[in-house]
């Protein structure tokens, strides 16, 4: 194809199809929301940091002639999936969602489901030691809890915590074997995580399975109408050369 493609990144997905593309001789300026310290970058052109909202997306393609937009951000990314919906509409560039599919239970899995993190906080106040992997930016939802709470994100979270909580700063992928020894080491009773899908994080969910632990899980925020999804890299190829 010719022309540039935007990739909104951060993910792997992100990254696999910066490298395609950019393997196929395709201009590609990947973007990353600046949100984690020492974040990996994909091959090709890369801008760190937010646009300025709809506005701002809205002039950078005003300014920046662009062929298509593939919007490869985290699953509950919602206001930049929401921000380039809305600027590609005003615009008039092709936008293209690429989201990897929700993990599906299996047998023996105790799956509790809830719509927001402050659901999760509410469901877990029961118990005595939580595992929160859901990303340093929502702890402030469970501060109110007084349970022993294991923390893990990639960068130092913020305050307000948990008042006892532990934090272990590691970056994925962790294997099963990894999982299990970290949950019987804290003593979890019950681990909180977002259905980010994909097997990069999924060994929590095997741990849990074989540990008989319940698992509370935030559903995914629902996407803008109208904008074309794919689940892989490879459907995303397909459907830029008609761009």
């Amino acid at each position: 194809m010719t022309g540039r493609v935007l990739v909104l990144g951060g993910t792997g997905e992100a990254r696999r199809l910066a490298t395609a593309l950019v393997d196929d001789g395709v201009d590609v300026l990947s973007s990353l929301a600046g949100r984690v310290a020492d974040p990996l970058l994909p091959p090709g052109e890369v801008r760190v940091g937010g646009f300025g909202g709809v506005a701002g997306l809205t002039a950078w393609l005003r300014a920046h002639p662009t062929a298509a937009v593939v919007d490869a951000t985290h699953p509950f990314a919602a206001a930049m999936t929401a921000h380039a919906a809305a600027a590609c509409g005003l615009t008039g560039v092709p936008l293209l969602r690429l989201q990897r599919p929700g993990w599906t239970p299996r047998f023996g899995d105790d799956w509790r489901r809830v719509d927001s993190l402050a659901e999760a906080a509410t469901a877990v106040a029961g118990f005595g030691s939580v595992f929160l992997t859901t990303g340093r930016l929502g702890l402030a939802a469970f501060a109110g809890l007084t349970a022993r709470c294991l923390v893990r994100s990639v960068d130092p979270p913020e305050p307000p915590l948990p008042p006892r909580a532990t934090v272990v700063l590691a970056r994925g992928p962790f294997t099963v074997s990894d999982e299990l020894a970290l949950m019987r080491q804290h003593r979890v009773d019950v681990v909180v995580t977002k259905d980010s899908g994909g097997a990069m994080t999924a060994a929590k969910l095997t741990a849990a399975r074989e540990l008989r632990l319940p698992v509370v899980l935030v559903r995914r925020p629902p996407l803008p109408a109208g904008v074309p999804t794919v689940a892989t890299v490879e459907d995303a190829l397909a459907w830029l050369p008609d761009r």
